[in-house]
């Protein structure tokens, strides 16, 4: 009998750190549509991309706690009496961390740990699913990229991530915190932050367009990435969360075919009917940490868990442009901010 991991959480209690973000709330919608039991923690910090819009339609159905991981005490009590975690909160900006990276460090590494000593006291019990990243495999030595290949960030983001990472990996394999780690490469979709452009290019790529102004692409554009609907994201997390042969090991989570820059701008604005792209040198800061082309090999994770992405780049691209056209005031504000 084919395991289901969405009865597995019917009636089930859940916690998502990071919940009013972007990944984090459109798994809670999951979530509440499976009558899993959430609780959503958040220290709604600005600029990290908590939104208390993206649990609009469903707040009821669901418990919020306003709340910054990193305090211990808070942590202990919160994680008690969960039965799976979704360890998604963090600092994903990539220039932030260059600029602030003392602020990274608490936030990446710091932070997990204190998740993790408040399930080692209080809920040994809990599985717990880190939301990791590929930045920390750095500049790619071949293609596609999969588990084998050197973790050798390029970035200081990249590096605390993971240190994150592997602290879950030490708490599974030492103190019997059932842990894994999904390596995240770009996904899009509704409910991502809009609001500047620090937290990946995709979501800004998708605001210039809906604004009808240029898109800057650096270089000519060649360089190759893969990307990942939210909602195919959001499977992957309720796979793992579900799954015990997932525990102690870390995945890629990519899409299925890898696109590059200047196509991805292309099909944008074709799918937005609005925008244009440009061409423009690389900025020195961006340049240094650039890791030219990547995409996953994600067979690992499909071989253990049946995951597969569901939806394509065009299909994915347009949803997020009507969602956005429909709530657009909710994720920039009353004055469009312009980074």
């Amino acid at each position: 009998m084919t395991f289901d991991y969405r009865a597995f959480y019917r009636g089930r209690k859940v916690l998502i750190t990071g919940g009013l973000g972007f990944i984090g709330s459109n798994l809670a919608r999951r979530l509440v549509a499976l009558d899993a039991d959430v609780l959503l923690v958040d220290s709604l910090i600005d600029d990290y991309g908590g939104n208390l819009f993206n649990i609009d339609g469903i707040a009821d159905r669901l418990h919020v706690n306003v709340a910054d991981i990193r305090q211990q005490t808070t942590m202990n009590y919160l994680v008690r009496d969960r039965a799976v975690i979704f360890n998604l909160a963090g600092q994903v900006s990539h220039i932030d961390s260059m600029r602030d990276p003392y602020t990274d460090l608490e936030i990446n590494c710091r932070s997990q740990l204190t998740v993790l000593e408040a399930c080692r006291n209080h809920n040994p019990g809990v599985k717990v699913v880190f939301a990791g990243t590929r930045q920390v495999y750095g500049r790619p030595d071949s293609l596609p990229v999969d588990e084998s290949q050197l973790v050798r960030p390029t970035d200081v983001n990249g590096i605390n991530k993971a240190a994150g990472e592997y602290y879950h990996l030490v708490y599974n394999n030492v103190f019997g915190i059932r842990a894994c780690s999904l390596r995240l490469t770009n996904v899009y979709g509704p409910r991502q932050l809009i609001k500047h452009n620090r937290q990946g290019f995709i979501g800004w790529f998708i605001r210039l367009a809906i604004e009808n102004r240029p898109i800057q692409i650096y270089g000519d554009g060649s360089q190759l990435r893969d990307f990942v609907y939210v909602d195919d994201a959001a499977d992957a997390f309720l796979r793992a969360g579900a799954d015990d042969r997932c525990n102690g090991e870390v995945f890629n989570v990519g899409g299925n075919e890898a696109i590059s820059h200047r196509d991805l701008a292309t099909l944008l604005v074709k799918t937005a009917g609005s925008g244009r792209v440009e061409y423009v040198e690389w900025p020195a800061d961006k340049k240094a940490i650039d890791i030219g082309s990547f995409y996953a090999d994600s067979t690992k994770f499909k071989r253990t868990t049946g995951w597969a992405p569901g939806v394509s780049l065009g299909d994915g691209l347009r949803d997020t442009v009507a969602f956005y056209r429909a709530h657009f005031s909710q994720y920039v504000g009353p004055a469009a901010e312009r980074a």
